[in-house]
C-alpha cells in the first residue's frame, strides 16, 4: 500500500512524524513516499505544489497531509501562497467529499467549553462538499468600481450533479450510523442554496430509511452550541462546512483532536488534521499529534481497506487518554502533561 506523506509547514513535520511512527507499528506492508508541499515546497522550488509532489500524490493509494501556511508567506501573490497547494490537490485529484467527525471522548468531556452533560458521548459527522462553492466559483477578483473605490467579488456556484453526489455520500454515511441527515444551507437568501435544498430533497427519496431535515446555517451554528447531540450527519457546502466543522471541533475540547478525510469518487483520499500549521509553537515539541494519528486511522479505514488496523489505532488513542496523557491544549490538573513525541509514543505503546 503506497502512501504519499506531505508534512508541509509549521508543526506539520512534527505531527506527521508521529502518525507515520504509529503506522509503522501495525505490521502492515506500507510504501511511504515523502514530498514537499506548501511553504516548504515554495522555499525549494518557488511553487507550493510542485509537479513532483502532485505526481507522488497521483501514484499513491492515499495521502497523509500535515498542514501548510505561515505569516512569512502572507505577502506572496495568491497563486504562490501555501494554501493553494491544498486547493490544488483537491481539484486535481477530484477530492469532493470532506468527512469531518467530531467525537467527544468520555475522558475529555471536561475539556469542552460547554458543560460535560451537553457534549458527553457526542458523535457528529460533518460531510462538506469540497471542490465547488464560492472558493472555486468564477469570476472572482478585485477591480476598480465605478464609484471610484475598489470592489472585491467572488461567485458562489453549484451544479445539480455536485450537490447530488455529496448528498449521496452523506446518506450512505448515515446508513452506517443513526440514519439521520441534516442538510444545512441558506435557502431563504441564496439561489445556490435553493437549488441545494431541492436536489438534496430529491435525492432523499432514494434513501427512505434515512431521516432528512433542513436547517439554515445561522441556526445550525447556534444549535451546535445549544444542543449538539441532536445531530448525526450534517451535509453542507464548502464555505458553510469550513466554518461549522471548526465550530464543532471546539465542542470536543480542542481542534488538535479532529481528523478529516477528503475522498474522490473511488474512495482514494487525502487525510489531514483540521487544524493549521500553528507556526507559533512549531519546533517546540508541544503540538497535539492525535488529530493526525486519527487521520491516519481514517486513511486505513476508507482508502486502504484496513478497518481492523484503524480500530486498533483509535482504541490506542482512547487508552492513552484514559491513562491520563495530555498535551498542553487538553491538559487539566492531575493529568500527565506530555509533548508531541511523548503522546505519539503513548499511543504506539498501547497498540
Amino acid at each position: 500500500m503506497r502512501i504519499a506523506v506531505l508534512p508541509g509547514d509549521g508543526i506539520g513535520k512534527e505531527i506527521v512524524a508521529q502518525a507515520v511512527m504509529v503506522l509503522g507499528r501495525l505490521g502492515l506492508r506500507l510504501e511511504i513516499e515523502e514530498a514537499a508541499v506548501g511553504g516548504a515546497a515554495y522555499d525549494q522550488s518557488g511553487d507550493p505544489l510542485p509537479e513532483a509532489t502532485l505526481a507522488a500524490a497521483r501514484r499513491a493509494d492515499a495521502i497523509l497531509f500535515g498542514a501548510v501556511g505561515g505569516p512569512r508567506y502572507d505577502g506572496l501573490p495568491r497563486a504562490k501562497r501555501p494554501e493553494q497547494a491544498l486547493l490544488g490537490l483537491r481539484k486535481a485529484l477530484g477530492l469532493f467529499a470532506n468527512l469531518r467527525p467530531a467525537q467527544v471522548y468520555a475522558e475529555l468531556a471536561d475539556a469542552s467549553a460547554l458543560r460535560p452533560e451537553v457534549v458527553a458521548e457526542l458523535d457528529i459527522l460533518i460531510v462538506r462538499e469540497l471542490t465547488g462553492d464560492i472558493y472555486f466559483g468564477q469570476p472572482k477578483g478585485i477591480r476598480q468600481h465605478e464609484s471610484g473605490g475598489r470592489e472585491g467579488f467572488d461567485t458562489m456556484r453549484y451544479t445539480e450533479a455536485e450537490v447530488r453526489r455529496i448528498a449521496q455520500v452523506a446518506f450512505e454515511a448515515a446508513r452506517k450510523r443513526s440514519k439521520r441527515v441534516c442538510s444545512v444551507d441558506k435557502a431563504n437568501v441564496l439561489e445556490t442554496s435553493q437549488l441545494w435544498r431541492e436536489v438534496v430533497t430529491e435525492e432523499a427519496k432514494n434513501y427512505k430509511d434515512v431521516e432528512l431535515c433542513h436547517m439554515y446555517v445561522d441556526n445550525c451554528a447556534m444549535q451546535l452550541v445549544r444542543e449538539p447531540k441532536q445531530f448525526d450527519v450534517i451535509v453542507t457546502g464548502n464555505m458553510f462546512g469550513d466554518i461549522l466543522s471548526d465550530e464543532a471541533s471546539m465542542l470536543t475540547g480542542s481542534i488538535g483532536l479532529l481528523p478529516s478525510a477528503s475522498l474522490d469518487a473511488q474512495g482514494k483520499g487525502l487525510y489531514e488534521p483540521i487544524h493549521g500549521s500553528a507556526p507559533d509553537i512549531a519546533g517546540k515539541g508541544v503540538a497535539n499529534p492525535l488529530a493526525t494519528i486519527l487521520s491516519a486511522a481514517m486513511m486505513l479505514r476508507y482508502s486502504l481497506g484496513q478497518s481492523a488496523a484503524a480500530q486498533r489505532v483509535e482504541e490506542a488513542v482512547r487508552k492513552a487518554l484514559r491513562d491520563g496523557y495530555r498535551t498542553a491544549d487538553i491538559y487539566t490538573d492531575g493529568m500527565k502533561k506530555v509533548g508531541t513525541g511523548e503522546m505519539g509514543a503513548a499511543v504506539a505503546q498501547r497498540l
